[in-house]
């Protein structure tokens, strides 16, 4: 693992579409996904730095355009303990 990326999104069809797209323009596997609350849904993806930043921004361009993307967030090379 050398890069965690995060979308969230505020309903589980747009972390769906997000997921599928994220997955679809790189070389990322979703590593899982979490409902937080009041309709927010976290997606984790992981792979390669390059890779995932290019899919946390192809999975942003879908959230938004559906009109419900709300936050994303690529932490390259993180620690071993996470």
């Amino acid at each position: 693992m050398q890069a965690l990326g995060f979308i969230e999104t505020r309903s589980l069809t747009a972390s769906i579409e997000a997921s599928d797209v994220m997955t679809k323009t790189a070389d990322v596997w979703v590593v899982g996904t979490e409902k937080i609350g009041s309709g927010l849904v976290n997606v984790v993806i992981q792979g390669d730095v390059d890779a995932v930043t290019a899919a946390v921004k192809a999975g942003e361009a879908v959230a938004k355009e559906i009109g419900e993307g709300y936050a994303v967030n690529v932490i390259p090379r993180p620690h071993d303990d996470i």
